[in-house]
């Protein structure tokens, strides 16, 4: 199936399937659910991170003077999707505790489910960081595709996606309207059902992370 997304990567690695596993499980606790979340986030920051551009800086070690590598440039800038972006926003900012954190407020409407903006905060020099957007359902695929295109709107040049799962439904509808913004996933699921949920899924990810289920 990945074949069909190009701009889609799926992280394969064994901790971040096994942590998925106990995410989707029915009997996984609130308060579970929610460090497995950080965990996993977590390990997801590094494969999205993998590519930021290094320089060399000059430093002293307690032995001698050498050349370092060190991060190029801007700092990144996470954006959550608000509720359920939150639950996985900790584990990235444990990776890199110095990044900047914008808000976008979407909720999905019940009936027609499209996407509905109800906040939006940034920082100024959005334009000049790498944003990570990070939610962590990717089903119909439209309240994402709404954030990044406020982000871009917003003047975010640079912009990647953090998922824990997606449905091949909202993918298509994703990458359809942003062609240009890779996606970061640990699984694509099956499909949506009648009521835009992933199936087999996780549930709703913000009810399971802050207990309202």
């Amino acid at each position: 199936m990945i074949e069909r997304f190009p701009t889609v990567t799926v992280v394969d690695h064994p901790l971040v399937q096994h942590k998925l596993t106990l995410l989707r499980e029915r009997a996984t606790s609130t308060a579970s659910f929610r460090q497995i979340a950080r965990e996993i986030s977590l390990l997801l920051c590094y494969e999205v991170t993998r590519d930021l551009p290094l320089t060399e800086v000059e430093i002293d070690t307690p032995l001698e003077r050498t050349r370092a590598p060190q991060l190029a440039g801007k700092k990144l800038c996470f954006v959550p999707i608000l509720r359920a972006g939150n639950g996985i926003l900790d584990g990235m900012l444990e990776a890199v505790p110095s990044a900047r954190v914008g808000h976008i407020g979407l909720y999905r409407d019940p009936k027609t489910l499209a996407p509905v903006e109800y906040y939006l905060k940034l920082p100024e020099d959005v334009r000049e960081r790498l944003v990570i957007v990070v939610d962590p359902m990717l089903a119909t695929g439209h309240s994402l595709a709404a954030g990044v295109t406020r982000l871009k709107q917003a003047g975010a040049a640079q912009i990647k996606v953090v998922c824990l799962i997606a449905a091949p439904e909202g993918l298509a509808v994703f990458t359809a309207e942003h062609p240009d913004v890779p996606v970061f996933l640990a699984a694509i699921d099956r499909e949506l059902d009648s009521h835009g949920y992933i199936r087999p899924g996780l549930g709703d990810a913000g009810d399971r992370l802050y207990g309202t289920k």
